[in-house]
């Protein structure tokens, strides 16, 4: 693999390598993957994204590989910058998408500098014995309640920890830490599966934070909105209860294109 052009994006701290796969037809190996993911001797990011041809009526498809080289399932803020990407490719016009990734179909706005992408609406988090609480938001995530916020190393520790338990060793989890700010706003840090250390921000796991907050405070009101603070930056999540059920699950932040370069292998 010689020459490929690849852009640099970043949401909130939640970095990515994407790279417009429609005539490229790139098949990269793991090993491509982490190389190109890799901090010290590739570009640097927490993942890389290819946007690739889709049949009518999606846009375009959406795939996700996570820094370890393996492919993975749905990410939010990667999801929000590969939005913005295509949109300055011309893929679609307008302000609005419909395109499908790992987990199904999903439509997003764009609205001035935020993105806003409309999750998978058969998330849920179900309590646990202890408290926490697991469930999938697009990706498998855990959540954990903390008094405040935990630096860096404390997320990489009991992350890691609690990624590693008998029941997820296999597959994975996702693992978030979650302190309450003021009523209508949350603190989220996240140790990231495939990334294996926490990352500055990660979309599912603060919808996953933000439904586990919902269900805690057994709040059902017809129009919900949480703000969310995590180590690079803000987002904020919504949705809405009908029927007991959530519906209109939305993600929405901002996307940053950082730099173009080529990737020479």
């Amino acid at each position: 693999m010689t020459g490929i052009p690849f852009t640099k994006y970043h949401g909130t701290g939640n970095d990515f390598i994407i790279i417009d796969n429609r005539a490229v037809g790139w098949k990269p190996t793991p090993q491509e993957v982490a190389g190109i993911c890799h901090r010290r001797f590739g570009v640097g990011a927490d993942g890389l994204m290819l946007v690739e041809n889709a049949d009518a009526p999606f846009d375009f498809r959406m795939v996700y590989f996570n820094s370890d080289g393996n492919e993975s399932s749905m990410c939010g803020n990667g999801g929000r910058c590969i939005v913005h990407f295509a949109q300055q490719l011309g893929i679609f016009s307008g302000e609005s998408t419909h395109f499908i990734a790992i987990d199904g179909t999903h439509n997003a706005w764009i609205q001035e500098d935020s993105i806003v992408l409309e999750m998978c609406n058969t998330a849920e988090m179900r309590a646990l014995d202890n408290g926490d609480f697991e469930g999938n938001t697009g990706s498998p995530h855990y959540v954990q309640w903390v008094n405040q916020p935990l630096p860096l190393e404390e997320i990489q520790e009991k992350g890691f920890a609690i990624r590693h338990l008998p029941q997820y060793e296999k597959e994975g989890i996702n693992v978030n830490f979650v302190a309450p700010l003021t009523e209508n706003s949350i603190w989220v840090g996240t140790f990231e599966r495939g990334v294996e250390a926490p990352t500055y921000s990660c979309g599912t796991g603060v919808t996953a934070a933000a439904l586990a907050y919902a269900s805690k405070t057994k709040s059902q009101a017809e129009n919900n909105r949480i703000y969310i603070q995590v180590p690079g930056g803000n987002l904020e999540v919504q949705w809405k209860w009908i029927n007991g059920k959530i519906t209109d699950l939305m993600l929405i932040g901002p996307a940053i294109r950082v730099f173009d370069g080529i990737w020479k292998g």
